[in-house]
């Protein structure tokens, strides 16, 4: 039975956390640096609680002996420290982050590790590059690839027709900070904000504009094989308009801690979500323009004190798939491992993964890819985050 360590008692460690522990096959020890925190947490068998504070030089090395992978579900600035503590470890790391700046530390640090680094293992950056790497591979030669996602209330109920369901720090660095992309077949920065869109869905409207760090490493990888790469959040119409007057007209860009304040204090929590999925391809086949499209909407599941966000879901369910491909020796064991070096197969055939799957009510094409969004489902009634994300076997 291997080792885990989850850093960071949040909504999507402890869900991580929860859902590697009920499985029976891991070991997990859960780390944060607040032990109210911890305490307040569900007591579970295999899951064990440590107080360390990871910004203290050298503390994690020594909790990290015997582990098998350590997973970061840390705020961005934080990222770094995991990483560096993981290498002098010699254990395997993964992280959640968008952050670009700590991507590229994680990536300088690959040649050199004696164990396998893949940052960026959530939802976007994370499963967006796997499916969109899938599919672009079936092409002969690409156009173009979007790629958006948002994770928005089923129910806004207030100007910025948002509440808030992840790290409100990644979501004021992600519309804070530049966003790559590619544009005539050259990698550009293009700003945070601004190239706005509209979609409509299943009848309902939104809006996407670019956010720094959905791409991950794609830009990277598919440099001079496509014309026009891009990714976009997903939100309702009219959200981007009021955060530009904050960060902008306000300059509330440039006091971030004051803008979190501000959010945290006035926008309200919600496990009444859904994460919206859309990957457009477009490119030639046997001498044919064509597109395909992977659409997909996953809401929150259960009720109670286990109920699970559709954010929650998304997010540690990738990182989860991805922790279990890497133990079962179906991914490299050593140095830089990108998401798009993820097959999909594998991906949507593990037992996490499975909650990105289509299904019944979905159309599908032969690789198992939906072309029409599917409608949410209830709960199957299990009593623990995975088992309420009917990620596994009551």
């Amino acid at each position: 039975m291997k080792t885990i360590t989850v850093v960071g008692a949040g909504k999507i460690g402890s869900t991580i956390a929860s859902m590697l522990a009920e499985t029976g096959d891991y070991r997990v020890e859960l780390v944060d640096r607040s032990e109210a925190s911890l305490d307040a947490l569900p007591a579970l068998p295999r899951l064990t609680h440590r107080v360390a504070d990871v910004a203290t030089e050298g503390a994690l090395v020594e909790t990290l002996a015997g582990s098998f992978a350590v997973i970061s579900a840390l705020p961005f600035h934080l990222t770094t420290a995991v990483a560096t503590a993981a290498i002098s470890a010699g254990v395997h790391y993964l992280d959640l982050t968008e952050d670009v700046a700590s991507t590229r530390f994680v990536k300088s640090m690959a040649a050199t590790a004696s164990a396998a680094l893949i940052p960026q293992c959530g939802l976007a950056p994370g499963f967006i590059s796997i499916v969109a790497n899938d599919m672009a591979r079936d092409f002969d030669s690409l156009d173009s690839i979007r790629m958006r996602v948002g994770a928005l209330p089923q129910f806004p109920s207030n100007g910025l027709n948002y509440s808030l369901t992840w790290s409100t720090d990644g979501v004021i660095n992600e519309y804070c900070e530049p966003c790559e992309a590619i544009t005539n077949g050259r990698l550009v920065s293009v700003p945070p904000l601004e190239e706005r869109e509209e979609f409509s869905l299943d009848g309902v409207l939104y809006e996407a504009f670019n956010t720094s760090g959905g791409l991950g490493t794609l830009c990277e990888t598919l440099s001079g094989k496509v014309r026009r790469l891009n990714y976009k959040t997903v939100r309702y119409p009219g959200h981007a308009a009021i955060m530009k007057v904050l960060l902008d007209d306000l300059r509330l860009g440039a006091r971030r801690e004051l803008l979190k304040d501000i959010l945290e204090q006035s926008l309200p929590t919600t496990r009444q979500d859904v994460v919206v999925i859309f990957v457009s391809v477009s490119g030639m086949k046997q001498g044919r323009l064509v597109e395909e499209i992977y659409a997909k909407k996953i809401y929150s599941r259960g009720e109670g004190p286990s109920a699970c966000s559709a954010i929650q879901l998304t997010t540690a369910s990738a990182a989860c798939a991805v922790l279990d491909l890497l133990a079962e020796g179906k991914l490299p064991a050593t140095g830089l491992v990108r998401q798009e070096d993820i097959p999909m197969a594998a991906f949507l055939a593990n037992r996490f993964g499975c909650v990105y799957r289509p299904d019944g009510s979905g159309i599908t094409n032969s690789q198992g890819r939906q072309e029409k969004t599917a409608e949410p489902h209830p709960a199957d009634g299990a009593r623990r985050h995975a088992k309420a994300a009917g990620l596994l076997p009551a």
